[in-house]
């Protein structure tokens, strides 16, 4: 029977639509030819749907303990966001756009689906530099005109329309570009897109779409063969806060720079992807315009070598609070993933960072408390798909240091897992935060904007400045011992104050040294005493 096309029913549509790329995403990466032969859109679509669907569920959240439902429009935001910050690649980085585009419409007063099917294929062409036919946006078009000529108001018949004319386009896609006729194979980017639309065909109808034959049985890398020449050799991808004419500039950099250019987002908030020899000067460019973050650069697999890279035996994998550390980590090898303060990283995307680091055995270093059940989850799924993976409950950035400290790939897995996790128990961690309001604390009734000094996640000390909040809690943790002390202050730290806290600890310990990294974000300091 049909259903309105409401909130639950969006929430349903990303439940399913996440679903349907989980059974179809080995295939669609083994297609995967176009723009590069790297064999990621499958997982790429997965990433961006599951973000969209996890953000759609935390506003269902809000709603368990009382009788009304989230409104239409604060669940499409919900999803349009969640797809927008959690995009990967270029396939799923047209798909946030396609369902802002979705989301524009359906949010507004009497929007359907056809409409919002028609917006969401005129935004996803305006996203990409250098539209091409045969793709994601030629299946997103024929489904938008199929929908339009339905009915108005009718939104079964338009989305029932909308996924029929999506799987016709999808077959002549190896018709409309070379690559994909000679590789024999449709494209990947609209296969997924062929199986959200059934996703939400199903939501609104409910009735579910015939499922199509497997094209490739998953694992069988027809993609690499495909693609001729050679291309950029990077993928650049990061969000970025930043004003429309900021962003206006930054196109036409980056269109210099490399292709696969495709810039999605609005309202101050973008989502930018580009192939790029020179990846430094994209991530410039991205400085230049507004304040770029969770910055992944990606080596693209070379065209015509049909041979996977080759395993490492072990790589450890860290989430990190800043671009700093990120640096600091990457250089004692490990693969990093940067974490946004208040947006926790997913487990799919702990999931993409481990099968990034392309090794036989990982370390898995969450570096927060709040990450523990998600990096469980991601641990989880990797050993599924044949990784050894050891989660080291690291609940701070200093403990995932101290632990990288003693790493050493050469020795025994067990042995290493070992080490690494005592180095990060024998590490007693702090931070510094500023109170959003009065509350209650173990250590009394702060205010707001009073400096808090937690210590092992509680609060120890309510203070009025940062220099002499940091000075009491140095003081506490080294009132139990330690030998060496590890400073984080992000990048905007007050001048000398990493410079006040070392001569503070040498002035009242002397047996103790001190380090300082530059580059951590979201809390003011972060402490460490072992």
């Amino acid at each position: 029977m049909p259903q309105p096309l409401d909130a639950l029913a969006v929430r349903t549509w990303c439940s399913l639509a996440l679903d349907a790329l989980g059974r179809e995403r080995e295939e669609i990466d083994a297609i995967n030819v176009y723009p590069v032969a790297d064999g990621d859109t499958g997982t790429n679509l997965y990433l961006t749907v599951e973000s969209a669907a996890t953000a759609v569920e935390a506003v269902f959240a809000a709603y368990e303990t009382g009788s009304a439902a989230p409104a239409l429009a604060d669940t499409v935001r919900a999803m349009a966001h969640g797809a927008l910050i959690g995009a990967r690649g270029n396939s799923g980085t047209i798909l946030a756009q396609l369902l802002r585009g979705m989301a524009e419409v359906l949010g507004e007063s009497g929007g359907g689906a056809a409409g919002a099917l028609r917006r969401a294929a005129e935004s996803a062409h305006r996203a990409v530099a250098h539209p091409v036919e045969g793709t994601i946006l030629s299946v997103a078009s024929a489904a938008a005109r199929a929908a339009g000529g339905t009915t108005p108001g009718d939104d079964a018949a338009a989305v029932t329309a909308a996924h029929a004319a999506a799987r016709r386009a999808l077959e002549e896609t190896p018709g409309q570009l070379d690559v994909l006729g000679r590789a024999g194979v449709v494209d990947a980017g609209g296969q997924g897109l062929v199986a959200v639309l059934g996703a939400l065909a199903e939501a609104v109808t409910g009735e579910a779409p015939l499922r199509p034959a497997p094209r490739v049985h998953p694992g069988v890398a027809t993609a690499a063969g495909g693609c001729a020449g050679g291309g950029p050799a990077f993928e650049v991808i990061f969000l970025l806060e930043a004003g429309d004419d900021a962003v206006a500039r930054l196109r036409a950099r980056l269109d210099a720079l490399g292709d696969s250019l495709v810039v999605v987002g609005g309202d101050g908030l973008w989502n930018v992807h580009v192939h790029a020899d020179d990846a430094g000067a994209a991530v410039e460019a991205g400085v230049e315009a507004g304040r770029p973050y969770r910055i992944r650069i990606s080596h693209l697999a070379a065209a015509g070598h049909p041979e996977p890279r080759e395993r490492v035996q072990r790589a450890v994998v860290a989430v990190v609070p800043g671009e700093g550390l990120a640096g600091l980590c990457a250089e004692a090898g490990a693969t990093t993933l940067l974490a946004r303060p208040g947006e926790p990283p997913a487990s799919g995307e702990l999931v993409e960072a481990i099968r990034r680091a392309h090794a036989r055995e990982v370390v898995l270093l969450p570096n927060d408390t709040e990450l523990r059940h998600t990096a469980a989850a991601a641990a989880e799924q990797a050993r599924h798909e044949g990784v050894r993976v050891a989660l080291i409950p690291t609940r701070s950035a200093v403990q995932g240091i101290a632990a990288l400290a003693v790493h050493e790939p050469g020795r025994r897995f067990d042995e290493d897992v070992v080490a690494m996790t005592s180095a990060a128990g024998a590490t007693r961690y702090g931070e510094l935060a500023v109170a959003e309001r009065q509350s209650f604390t173990s250590a009394g009734v702060c205010q707001a904007g009073d400096v808090l000094g937690l210590i092992e996640g509680d609060v120890a000390v309510i203070g009025a400045d940062l220099a002499t909040t940091a000075e009491t809690v140095l003081d506490r943790m080294l009132s139990a011992g330690g030998e060496l002390v590890t400073l984080v202050l992000p990048e905007d730290a007050p001048p000398g104050l990493g410079e006040r806290l070392e001569a503070h600890v040498r002035a009242g310990h002397l047996a103790v040294d001190t380090v300082i990294y530059h580059g951590g974000a979201g809390a003011p300091l972060l402490v460490g005493v072992e």
